[in-house]
């Protein structure tokens, strides 16, 4: 994953992403510690093997704290974790989720609960973690990952597009409450990045086609493509911009 900018001050910052040892989140671990900041992140599945990874291709390893999202005082713990090994945290990233396809008339109140669970509300309260520390130190970043599928009015897995939407109005509210602190609060919604999990679940070549013909830009999304966005959004090269939704899908929808 070469060829990002270098935004010196993130050199040093503590950094923390949940879900960071998989997918879109490995990506912004990797560009991350390339540019020389401290990353913790949390995620439910073993990242041992990512870690040595880490640690071979950019010379720092992550400090991976094994986590399940949905259990808030475990989040609560691993970020305070996070903070006594690097420092209070100064860019968060909310990135974990679960985009589980289902049908909408299936739904049933335990699986809305699970949704809402792994896709909202854990970004409400790692950011309301990390918000006391960055006004003590006079600020810090908020990066929400979202998704551009609550405004394409898509459709087949109706919880976690309404999670999208709740993300956004999430990241509108704290940059408003906490902007006076220094605080900059942002969503970054990405289109159809192929993963290795949307390869083996939900993508077919015929889709991956159909959705290569809306997009502006005609190349295949991957992973490594949202990390300059975050990047940006984490370092002060951003430090006027708050309460915005960048969006990332090589062009097919627009934030008006």
């Amino acid at each position: 994953m070469n060829g990002h900018p270098i935004f010196p001050d993130l050199a040093g910052a503590s950094v923390f992403i949940t879900g960071g040892g998989s997918g879109i989140g490995a990506a912004l671990t990797e560009g991350f510690l390339q540019q020389g900041a401290r990353v913790a992140f949390v995620q439910r599945s073993d990242a041992g093997a990512f870690c040595d990874e880490m640690e071979k291709t950019t010379g720092s390893r992550p400090l991976f704290i094994p986590c399940d999202i949905t259990d808030i005082e475990r989040l609560r713990a691993a970020i305070a974790k996070a903070a006594a090994a690097h420092g209070p945290v100064r860019a968060l990233v909310n990135n974990a989720a679960n985009d589980q396809r289902h049908a909408t008339l299936d739904i049933s109140e335990e699986f809305w609960d699970g949704s809402i669970a792994v896709n909202l509300k854990p970004y409400f309260f790692a950011a309301q973690a990390v918000i006391p520390s960055m006004r003590e130190t006079g600020g810090g970043a908020i990066i929400n990952m979202s998704s551009i599928s609550y405004m394409m009015a898509d459709q087949g897995y109706a919880p976690y597009i309404t999670s999208n939407a709740g993300i956004t109005g999430l990241t509108r509210t704290l940059a408003r409450e906490f902007g006076p602190d220094g605080i900059r609060v942002n969503a970054v919604l990405p289109g159809m990045v192929v993963t290795a999990r949307q390869l083996e679940n939900w993508l077919t070549p015929a889709s991956m086609a159909a959705h290569l013909d809306r997009q502006c830009l005609k190349k295949t999304l991957r992973p490594a493509d949202m990390v300059g966005g975050v990047l940006f959004l984490a370092s002060e090269a951003s430090a006027a911009m708050t309460a915005q939704a960048l969006v990332l899908d090589g062009g097919v929808v627009t934030t008006g």
